[in-house]
C-alpha cells in the first residue's frame, strides 16, 4: 500500500471479554459480515456456548448475520452500514424522498411526496441472503409532469422503489437496542477493549506483520500472540492488585 500499513492477505478476526481476548479466527474472506458466524462457531465451540451480546460495528451488521443471532440466542448489537448515517445524519434521516419515508395511507397503498400512489410490480429474491429474503418491488402511477420528479428520480421512466419490510424492522430493532443505555455501555466498551487490543498488539508490541505462510500455520502463531496478549494482561492485573493492597 504504500505507507507501511499491512497487505491484506488474511482476516484476523478477535473476540475481546474483560480486557481478554476470548476467540480468534482468521478466514481469508474479503468482507467482516463473512467471518461474523465463523468466529461465533468457534467460540461455541470453545466454550460450549455463545455470547449473549456480541458487541461489532457496521462490517459485521447484515440480515443474514442478524438472523443468526436470533436463531442461536444472541442480541442483535452489531451496527449496520448505514447506522451513522441513519442516527447522525437529519437531513438524510428526514429525506422525503427516501422510499422508508414515503406515506402510507388508510388503504396500505404507497405514496410519494407528491401524493402519487405506487403500485405493486413483483418480489424478488435478495442476491446473497441465506435465508429467502425478498423485496417487494413498486412503481409509481404516473410521474409525467410531477413538479418533483427531478429531486424524486433520475430516470424518464416512472419510479420504482424497493421495499424489504423485514429488513426495515430489524434495522429499527437494532437501532433501539444501540441506542438504549445498556446499548451505548456495550459501544463504549467495545470501542475501548477490542480497538485497544489491536493497538496495543500492532503498535505496543510491534506485531505487524505474520510471518508464517498458510491458513494453519498463521492460525497457530495468532494463537501464540493471543496467549502471550491474556499472560500479559493477567500479570499486569495481578501486580495492580498487589499494589493496591
Amino acid at each position: 500500500m504504500g505507507n507501511d500499513q499491512l497487505l491484506p492477505a488474511y482476516n484476523v478476526q478477535i473476540g475481546v471479554a474483560d480486557e481478554f481476548i476470548a476467540v480468534i479466527d482468521v478466514n481469508q474472506y474479503r468482507s467482516d459480515m463473512d467471518c461474523f458466524v465463523p468466529l461465533m462457531e468457534e467460540f461455541h465451540e470453545v466454550y460450549g456456548a455463545y455470547p449473549k451480546y456480541p458487541v461489532a460495528d457496521a462490517g459485521y451488521g447484515s440480515l443474514n448475520n442478524y438472523i443468526y443471532c436470533e436463531q442461536h440466542g444472541m442480541e442483535k448489537y452489531m451496527k449496520f452500514p448505514m447506522y451513522k448515517k441513519e442516527t447522525k445524519d437529519k437531513k438524510y434521516h428526514t429525506n422525503p424522498f427516501r422510499p422508508i419515508n414515503f406515506r402510507v395511507d388508510e388503504n396500505g397503498t404507497i405514496r410519494c411526496p407528491n401524493d402519487r400512489a405506487f403500485k405493486f410490480i413483483y418480489r424478488h429474491l435478495v442476491r446473497g441472503n441465506l435465508y429467502g429474503r425478498q423485496e417487494e418491488v413498486f412503481e409509481c402511477e404516473d410521474c409525467q409532469g410531477c413538479p418533483l420528479a427531478e429531486q424524486c428520480k433520475k430516470t424518464p421512466k416512472n419510479k420504482r422503489i424497493s421495499l424489504s419490510r423485514e429488513r426495515n424492522n430489524m434495522y429499527q430493532e437494532v437501532q433501539d437496542n444501540l441506542e438504549s443505555i445498556h446499548g451505548a455501555l456495550l459501544r463504549m466498551n467495545r470501542s475501548i477493549q477490542a480497538e485497544g487490543t489491536f493497538g496495543i498488539m500492532k503498535h505496543d508490541r510491534w506485531y505487524k506483520r505474520i510471518v508464517r505462510k498458510g491458513i494453519d500455520s498463521v492460525k497457530a502463531e495468532l494463537y501464540l500472540v493471543a496467549l502471550g496478549y491474556n499472560l500479559r494482561k493477567y500479570i499486569t492485573k495481578i501486580m495492580r492488585i498487589r499494589i493496591a493492597a
